[in-house]
């Protein structure tokens, strides 16, 4: 590719004063030219996600970390900040590598995606929901060697009820079913996928009361290869673009038909005192602003919408609209 920086004239006469004088070999220049194209690449670290499709992950799991701070926060009934602190893609190696060997892993599937995703929580993390769970103060403490029966299936649990949020980020792009499959504590008994396939790691920031920690999602390139052309803005502005249901609007028009707004056909109006209010008596008569001969004005939902006049029908008041409001015919009233 050939770059697109523009010169000035006098940078172009320089150049061209160097090749006429010999200076500058024209071949030189153009091997010179050749070897800048020469960019090094680490096949252990390739790139497979675009800057687009990490956007758009990004995205997805800021409204994950939403929904879970809202979860957490009615489920342990305590101060819950959860947010995104990075979304990289990495060997899977590496991944496991820059994580603690004790620590707490949920596996789960996303179907009808393949393949498994890793939630790792940092056991400080894990600890304090466990204790704000069993009816602490959310106190965070060191035991994941010692970790019971019943401690490992209380966080356990706490994740599983997590993953229907996880469900709806994704609902824009993929309706999705999380199942937690397996939870584990040793990195060296887990081994998802090959050590060099990249995956995307999202990297949440959370608090819980005066406790901190991270929360990891490993995603392995070959989950969200069948979908990897939906995670881009090109996709996401055709979803937002789509046309609705027909089926779908033509009930919620049947809907709007049948809902009631109250009708008011405004006689007329004046302004009085407030002496003259407290003075009134039975008898007394209030002279209104509006002429016999002017039509009513009759409001839908308190706003002028039609013009009528009263009469009778069956012996029953009633009202015949002569005309519609249009925009501005009401503008002197206001």
């Amino acid at each position: 590719m050939m770059s697109n920086e523009i010169l000035s004239q006098s940078e172009i006469d320089a150049l061209l004063s160097a090749l006429s004088t010999g200076e500058m070999n024209a071949e030189e220049l153009k091997k010179k030219e050749e070897e800048q194209k020469v960019k090094v690449y680490d096949f252990k670290r390739a790139l497979r996600f675009s800057k687009d499709q990490i956007r758009s992950l990004t995205r997805i799991h800021e409204n994950f970390a939403r929904l879970l701070t809202t979860y957490f926060s009615a489920q342990l009934r305590t101060f819950i900040q959860i947010s995104v602190a990075s979304v990289d893609q990495i060997p899977y190696e590496e991944f496991i590598r820059s994580i603690p060997k004790m620590t707490i892993l949920n596996i789960f599937e996303i179907q009808p995606l393949e393949g498994r995703v890793l939630m790792e929580l940092n056991p400080n993390i894990a600890y304090a929901m466990m204790d704000r769970v069993l009816g602490g103060m959310g106190v965070s403490m060191n035991k994941i060697e010692n970790l019971t029966e019943i401690e490992k299936r209380i966080i356990s649990n706490v994740i599983e009820k997590s993953l229907e949020n996880y469900r709806e980020a994704w609902s824009t792009i993929l309706e999705i079913e999380p199942t937690m499959l397996e939870f584990e504590i040793n990195t060296q008994f887990l081994q998802m996928v090959s050590p060099n396939e990249t995956v995307v790691v999202i990297s949440l920031n959370t608090q819980v009361g005066e406790t901190s920690g991270m929360i990891n999602l490993c995603i392995p390139h070959v989950v969200l290869e069948p979908i990897i052309s939906k995670l881009s803005v090109h996709y996401w502005m055709q979803s937002s673009r789509k046309e609705p249901n027909p089926l779908e609007t033509k009930l919620l028009q049947s809907k709007i038909k049948k809902a009631e707004v109250p009708i008011v056909a405004e006689l007329g109006k004046t302004d009085i005192t407030v002496q003259d209010f407290l003075e009134l008596q039975i008898g007394d008569m209030i002279r209104l602003e509006q002429s016999v001969s002017e039509p009513l004005t009759i409001k839908v939902n308190n706003v002028p919408k039609f013009f009528g006049q009263p009469g009778k029908l069956n012996d029953r008041m009633a009202v015949q609209i002569l005309d519609m409001i249009k925009r501005g015919d009401m503008e002197d009233e206001f």
